[in-house]
């Protein structure tokens, strides 16, 4: 494929086409559930050092460490209380260079979560915010006086609701006014319309952590600094609620552009590359203009349409599990695939986070028969589509969602909590709507992407001492082979798969990385296949996943060589008919027209 010396040693090196972060893999850490150093059932900082050497051994190339800011933890730190310190539970700042400089040790890059949309309601900022109407750091926060109806009572300014439930609106007792929070009230959003907020927020925030090393961010929310003009009320969907869903109305502002360029010419300072989490945002030029290398705002953003597939529309779990069809799946992958199409934008490819419930769980069958095998499945066919691929801890072990027998109470996420408690104020003995809602929970819950990563069979799942409790129980699965340990001495597992997985990425990259996507079967409510051909057409990837339990009929057989078959998920000797995929079967072809000049 003439590939360099440097790609076929793994190591991410920037070349005048492709940018380090093009053919990048990225390893996502939530600090929390990762790995307990100190046994005090907390995940930490020297946790996520101790086990620099395993994510290495995948084959990655970014370690993503999730807020370890220091916070209240009000939403697992996404509410930061001071973005120069450490959550103590976590470590120091000391402890946090410690783990650039081992990552960089073993040529690796390491971005942070960016959270800037909002900080704690326990931030300096915001205490002198709210300290009184004179303070220089008022207009810092987005304040406003009450509405009042005709009988006198007071009113929030909209009818906004928050990300979390209720209204964004806050009333503050002592200055008399409302403060707004798009997430919970202990969030308050920054008024970056105040240029002074923003310089404090680009030194503070950025550049403190770029002059210690990290190679760049996530950012948090990345395009809701900009409210509309005004903040009219949102359109009334759910007639039930005096709060309305509004993200379609305080998402991509009038001046998110600017903002977003200022961010910029601060990260191409430090070759430093940008991620934005980029929700509500249906319309793909929109999206272009965010990530158009000519625009210089952001090198990529997730979009969320493969993770949204299924989620209910008014609020994300009013829904029933597995409310979707493939074809949902396809053309979901199929717009964030044609982002860059012909453009000079680029894209993501990501089916877990933080956010998300486990892919296996959602898209696979989660089944002992069936876990292994779909979760490879997965891990081809993301692995296979352009853009820069994302992991997250434990979906390489093939991790699953809390056991359906868990009762609520082992929940811990404020989304969930308040979701659920919703649920039973409008029903309160309503016991088939609260079991509704549970299953709903169980299938969609951002809880299981949180319960401790699962190094081994032991108590604790490996993730701290035996004597320790840890923040989260542990997944019991744990105790049936889904764990480091196990997967690792399993030629045949999940793990072992998506290491082969991530060697083929970068052997093929101009296809699996750079190529164009096609589908193809499109009306196949089976099975999901596609094309990958290089920029010079030279080259040709076919994959083929087969989303079901039972066998179904290979799309485009006689087109298709045995020969040609790169790799597979089938551990298990199966049928000598080729034309036949086997459940959660995957296959990659491969054909270079250069080999037969």
């Amino acid at each position: 494929m003439g590939f360099t010396s440097a790609q076929a040693n793994g190591e991410v090196r920037s070349t005048s086409q492709h940018p380090w972060w093009k053919e990048a893999s990225v390893y996502q850490i939530y600090p929390a559930s990762f790995n307990d150093s100190n046994d005090d059932g907390i995940g930490d900082i020297p946790g996520i050092t101790q086990k620099l050497d395993y994510i290495q051994s995948l084959g990655v190339d970014v370690v993503w460490v999730c807020p370890m800011y220091d916070s209240p933890q009000i939403d697992m730190g996404y509410d930061i209380s001071d973005y120069e310190a450490v959550y103590p539970p976590y470590g120091t700042v000391q402890d946090m260079e410690t783990l650039i400089n081992e990552v960089h040790g073993r040529e690796m890059k390491i971005i942070l979560d960016l959270v800037v949309n909002h900080t704690s309601d326990q931030h300096a900022w915001f205490k002198e915010s709210r300290s009184s109407k004179t303070n220089p750091k008022r207009d810092w926060y987005i304040w406003k006086p009450a509405k009042y109806d005709n009988d006198g009572t007071r009113k929030p300014p909209n009818n906004w609701r928050s990300n979390f439930g209720g209204s964004v609106w806050e009333w503050d007792e002592l200055t008399q006014e409302y403060y707004l929070h798009l997430f919970c009230p202990e969030q308050p959003d920054i008024n970056w319309e105040n240029e002074e907020a923003r310089k404090a927020i680009y030194q503070s925030a950025m550049r403190f952590w770029l002059d210690k090393g990290v190679d760049g961010f996530r950012i948090d929310t990345v395009n809701m600094y900009s409210k509309p003009v005004g903040l009219p009320d949102a359109p009334i969907k759910d007639s039930a609620a005096e709060w309305q869903e509004a993200g379609l109305v305080y998402c991509n502002g009038p001046r998110m552009d600017e903002y977003l360029g200022e961010m910029n010419a601060i990260l191409s300072q430090y070759n430093a590359m940008s991620v934005g989490e980029c929700p509500f945002t249906p319309d793909p030029a929109r999206v272009l203009g965010y990530v158009s290398e000519k625009e210089a705002r952001l090198n990529m953003v997730f979009q969320f349409d493969s993770v949204d597939v299924g989620m209910g529309s008014v609020f994300k779990y009013m829904t029933k599990p597995f409310n979707y069809t493939l074809a949902d799946v396809k053309s979901a992958i199929c717009r964030t695939q044609g982002l860059i199409d012909g453009t000079d934008a680029w894209t993501t490819s990501f089916i877990e986070n933080h956010d998300q419930a486990r892919s296996i769980s959602r898209f696979g069958n989660d089944s002992p028969q069936w876990r292994s095998r779909s979760g490879k499945m997965l891990a081809m066919l993301f692995a296979s589509l352009s853009g820069t691929l994302f992991v997250y801890q434990g979906q390489e072990i093939g991790m699953i969602n809390i056991p359906k027998e868990w009762p609520i109470e082992e929940y811990k996420d404020v989304d969930t909590m308040n979701y659920f408690a919703e649920v039973v104020r409008r029903n309160p003995d309503d016991t088939k709507a609260h079991d509704e809602a549970k299953a709903a929970l169980q299938n969609l819950a951002r809880d299981h992407a949180r319960t401790p990563m699962q190094w081994s069979s032991q108590a604790n799942a490996g993730f701290t001492s035996k004597s320790a409790t840890p923040w989260m129980k542990a997944n019991t699965s744990a105790q049936e082979g889904i764990n480091v340990t196990d997967e690792t001495n399993d030629q045949s597992s999940v793990l072992n798969f998506w290491r082969q997985m991530l060697k083929l990425r970068k052997t093929h990259a101009e296809v699996l990385i750079h190529g164009t996507f096609k589908l193809i079967d499109d009306d196949n409510p089976s099975v999901f296949s596609f094309t990958k051909t290089s920029p010079d057409a030279q080259s040709q990837a076919t994959v083929v996943c087969n989303f079901s339990d039972n066998e179904n009929k290979l799309p485009l057989f006689d087109e298709l060589s045995t020969a040609d078959m790169l790799l597979d998920n089938m551990s298990e000797v199966c049928t000598e008919d080729q034309s036949i995929l086997q459940p959660w079967e995957g296959r990659v072809y491969f054909s270079d027209k250069r080999e037969h000049l």
